[in-house]
This record gives structure tokens, C-alpha cells and sequence, in this order.
């Protein structure tokens, strides 16, 4: 099976060389779905063989969205463009899938640990918030899954473009999960590691995406 490599991605000049070679081995093609960067992103990309897509700027939902639905791969491996992702974890995440024991893989941080993670008060509603979502989840579906929001992850193409997904903001990382397991698919967590973002800052603000995870998922759980 073919394997097209998804990366969304806003100003990530500094990181996002790195990540296509990374991931160049492991994929038969590479998309970058780019959200208007200003730094040079999309033409570091190209010089990369990267197929380059610009997003309509509603959010990292719509751009992975994209980039699933201009895939021609049978397989679509998900990245982030910062270069925290475990590149060593990559066939890690694919092999599931190839051997067809999965059909949506999702790298957990938890089980592989991240550096990331830091005792303040951001980073404790967001592990308090993830872990309380794989809690409801786990019990919902009777399943045992540890991180359902890392956006490190693999899934076969036609099952991902059987959900309707329709979030628009990282609530779509929540929204697969629990769309493939209301319709019946496997998803399993691989333990990966999370690296510290080494240039700029996170775009994701905590208290606004965080309602919208919750209200997705207690949408579907209802």
C-alpha cells in the first residue's frame, strides 16, 4: 500500500526541511497544506518534492482535511511540522496498518512520554483535559486508549474519508477517534515520544480549543 504524508503547517521555516527528509523514506508522497506562511515555509517544501496546498485559514481541522482528501495514497500519515514528532516512531505507527490490525493509529505521548510536559498551570488542564476525554472515551467504546489528541498518527485513507469529518479546529484530532469508533473501527495507540518544540511558540490556545474538543466529544458521546 502506497503511504502520502499529511503536514499542516504556518511559519515553520527553522523545522520543516527536517521533517520532510524524516519522513521522505517512509512515504510515496508528501503534502504540505500551508496556512499563508510568511517565512519561506511553502518554498522550503517545494525544493523538498513537497506537493504544497494553501489552506482557506480556518483552523489545523480544515488543513488536515485537506491534505487527507488530496491524498492518492491508500494510507495517510499525519504530522506536525514543528519537528516534536518521534520521526524513529514512524514504521512503528504504519505497521498496523499494512498488516491490517488497525485502522487508525495514534502515537501516544503517555506511554512514550514527552518533553513537553511541564508542571505548570497550562500544561496541567491540558494533561488533566486529555486524560479525562481518554477516561470517557475508554468507557464509552470499552476500549483502552491513552492519548486521543496527539496529532502524531496513520489511518487508512478511505476509512478517514468514510467519517465526514468536519471540524475545522484540532478538535478533529478527538473527532476521528470517536467518529472510527462509533463506526466500528480498530484504533489503537503505539507509544511515541513528544519532543520540545525548539523555535517559536504554540499556536494552540488552550481555553478556546479545549471547549471545543470537550463539546465534540460529548456530541458524539451523546
Amino acid at each position: 500500500m502506497r503511504v502520502s504524508g499529511v503536514i499542516t503547517a504556518i511559519n515553520e521555516a527553522p523545522t520543516i526541511r527536517e521533517v520532510l527528509r524524516a519522513a521522505k523514506p517512509f512515504v510515496s508522497e508528501l503534502i504540505v497544506v500551508d496556512g499563508r506562511s510568511s517565512d519561506g515555509t511553502p518554498e522550503i517544501a517545494r525544493e523538498e518534492g513537497a506537493w504544497v496546498l494553501q489552506d482557506n485559514g480556518r483552523g489545523k481541522g480544515e488543513a488536515t482535511r485537506l491534505g487527507i482528501e488530496a491524498a492518492s495514497g491508500e494510507l495517510v500519515l499525519i504530522m506536525t511540522a514543528d519537528g516534536s514528532d518521534d520521526y524513529a516512531s514512524i514504521p512503528h505507527l504504519l505497521e498496523p496498518l499494512f498488516k491490517g490490525r488497525a485502522d487508525l493509529v495514534v502515537g501516544s505521548r503517555y506511554l512514550g512520554g514527552s518533553e513537553e510536559l511541564s508542571i505548570t498551570l497550562v500544561q496541567l488542564i491540558r494533561s488533566m483535559g486529555n486524560i479525562s476525554l481518554n477516561v470517557l472515551i475508554n468507557w464509552r467504546w470499552r476500549v483502552q486508549l491513552s492519548d486521543v489528541l496527539n496529532g502524531f498518527r496513520a489511518m487508512r485513507r478511505d476509512a478517514a474519508l468514510g467519517l465526514g469529518l468536519s471540524e475545522d479546529s484540532a478538535a478533529i484530532e478527538v473527532e476521528m477517534v470517536v467518529k472510527a469508533l462509533r463506526r466500528g473501527l480498530k484504533v489503537i495507540n503505539i507509544p511515541t515520544h513528544e519532543f520540545a518544540r525548539r523555535y517559536g511558540e504554540t499556536r494552540l490556545q488552550v481555553w478556546r480549543e479545549g471547549a471545543k474538543i470537550y463539546w465534540c466529544t460529548l456530541r458524539h458521546l451523546l
